[in-house]
């Protein structure tokens, strides 16, 4: 059998057309040939993409006249946005929409094509690869272009020089968080960064270098508070040996690391760290060390990091020095800190990615 013949079998086995006799006869030709079972598999998964993708475009296409009627109708309202604020704004509603449109001519234009290509009945299997080829090597430039463009949320001027200084935490839900003082030497300006890659504009509320301890406050228009966080504070010392974890962001995404506590205090003795047997770079600086219960035990401290994977963790309890020794002073706001963790009956896996919403990279800004 040709390859001609072939394709025109494959079309009519998976369209159905084939009689009882000539499907028995097919399914068998499949079990003792893996090339033919392989052209059947990847002919059907590109006749689904091409459906996937038709119902997803019609879905669209629904929720817009359906945006369009109820404006028309008045029973939506646009709110009127001027200057640079309406740029940012139809930026975050239409993002994904101008992501597609990018790219929107050239599916569309090689859909048709596969359209007739796959109800042609002369078509050879050869020529349909190569259309899927030519789809996955577009959706693979629309993704490209989605980063491009999501590279808009960026809000550090251009042209800045910018120090990847570390990673900080949320300590009140209010936008308030705390990251190692050394983290913002020469710090113009600050921003943090969330998991999604937004950008928040954050203010230096204190620096303590005697515990390495800063206390920022994201005042942005964009970022949103939450009710309360998922971890607690460890107010008591950690027990040696207690395992640990930390999240931070040693590199443009989140890291997580895992070990335990080998000493009771740092350097030399210092009483106000822990020692822990840890792997954390420069970047992890600033970043959570919670125990088991998912109690915050420490700030990381990894500037001191030896080749021997120890490293050292300012103790939390100095976060609560730190507050009160600039109560009614440098902060305008009551900093709230719950000690209670509600993340303390559920598993390791769980426990990560509710805290990772709340750990962002810390981005300096030089003078």
């Amino acid at each position: 059998m040709d390859q001609l013949q072939l394709s025109e079998m494959v079309e009519k086995y998976l369209r159905g057309e084939l009689s009882g006799a000539e499907k028995v006869a097919f399914e068998e030709m499949r079990m003792n040939d893996p090339e033919l079972d392989q052209m059947v598999v990847e002919y059907h998964a590109f006749l689904d993409q091409i459906e996937n993708y038709g119902a997803i475009r019609r879905f669209k296409s629904t929720l817009y006249d359906t945006h369009q009627t109820l404006q028309e109708d008045g029973l939506i309202k646009e709110l009127r946005i001027r200057g640079s604020a309406r740029i940012v704004s139809l930026w975050s509603r239409y993002r994904r929409v101008v992501t597609v449109a990018a790219s929107i001519a050239g599916i569309t234009a090689l859909l048709i094509s596969g359209m007739i290509t796959v109800f042609s009945p002369k078509t050879p299997l050869r020529d349909i690869e190569e259309l899927r080829r030519k789809v996955s090597s577009l959706e693979k430039q629309s993704s490209t272009q989605r980063v491009e463009l999501n590279k808009f949320k960026n809000k550090i001027e251009p042209g800045a020089s910018v120090k990847f200084g570390g990673t900080g935490f949320i300590i009140d839900p209010k936008g308030y968080m705390v990251t190692s003082a050394h983290v913002l030497k020469d710090a113009k300006k600050v921003y943090v960064q969330n998991q999604d890659g937004e950008d928040f504009l954050a203010e230096i509320i204190h620096l303590d270098a005697s515990s390495d301890i800063a206390l920022l406050k994201i005042n942005d228009l964009d970022f949103k508070a939450t009710k309360q966080l998922p971890y607690g504070f460890a107010k008591t010392s950690t027990d040696l040996s207690a395992p640990v974890y930390t999240l931070g962001y040693p590199k443009d995404e989140i890291v997580y690391n895992e070990g335990y506590l080998s000493a009771k205090s740092g350097l030399d003795g210092d009483t106000l760290s822990y020692q822990l047997a840890i792997s954390a770079n420069p970047g992890n600086s600033g970043g959570p060390v919670l125990n088991k219960n998912g109690e915050v035990i420490g700030i990381l401290n990894a500037r001191q990091a030896s080749a021997n994977g120890v490293v050292f963790a300012t103790k939390s309890k100095n976060i609560y020095s730190l507050l009160e020794s600039i109560k009614d002073a440098e902060s305008p706001e009551h900093i709230r800190i719950h000690n209670a963790s509600s993340i303390k009956k559920v598993d390791r896996m769980q426990q990560v990615k509710k805290v990772q919403d709340y750990v962002y990279m810390v981005k300096v800004v030089l003078n």
